[in-house]
């Protein structure tokens, strides 16, 4: 069977739904849809741990958000994290796992009423290969998934890694405790996302 080809007038006839944040996230992510695929990398100690519990709670304002946590579990510094930014007030939208397999993963998904955000942290911990992934991303289109990949001399560790990231709308690379977009949204591009203002001055100045 022809697989359908549209006109313009079709194209432009079509309507999204994007999250409706404020300034300080448009700015340097712009109004992505709601359904979008991101995909995050940093290297340790960026900061990019930090800004991940930061998106998760902004999306819990948009809805149900789940935390894949398979890197750290739910060990000292990630429940320092969850009391850092306070997400006891998104308590209602907010859930995490630990250690549900693709398929189970995938089973979670496909019940009514379940998350509608789904952050994989981090890509190379979960196991998965990128076609497991991009099967998720198609199979759940109205969901958003938010992979977060390792980092190896500035890029996403491994080729599937560097495969996921093609395919997402937004790219988030963390540095120096800061957040650049590199996705198709995004209204300035010499914007950035301040993930901790303290831990800025103390890179810029070289302060340990």
């Amino acid at each position: 069977m022809t697989k359908r080809a549209y006109s313009p007038k079709e194209v432009l006839a079509k309507t999204y739904k994007t999250l409706p944040w404020g300034e300080r996230w448009s700015r340097p992510f712009g109004f992505p849809t709601v359904n979008e695929a991101w995909f995050i990398w940093g290297d340790t100690g960026s900061g990019k741990s930090s800004f991940v519990m930061q998106l998760a709670k902004e999306l819990c304002n948009y809805g149900m958000t789940l935390y894949c946590s398979y890197e750290e579990g739910v060990g000292q510094s990630f429940k320092e994290r969850i009391e850092r930014f306070k997400m006891g007030e998104v308590q209602g939208r907010f859930r995490v796992v630990t250690s549900d397999a693709y398929d189970e993963l995938v089973e979670r998904l496909s019940k009514p009423k379940s998350p509608h955000f789904v952050i994989v942290d981090s890509f190379q911990v979960s196991g998965w290969t990128y076609e497991q992934a991009k099967q998720l991303i198609d199979r759940f289109p109205a969901k958003s998934f938010i992979f977060i990949s390792q980092e190896h001399k500035g890029q996403p560790m491994g080729k599937p890694a560097i495969r996921l990231r093609y395919i997402a709308g937004i790219k988030v690379r963390v540095a120096g405790y800061k957040a650049f977009c590199k996705g198709r949204f995004t209204e300035d591009p010499g914007s950035c996302y301040v993930v901790w203002e303290e831990g800025v001055l103390r890179t810029s100045n070289n302060i340990g």
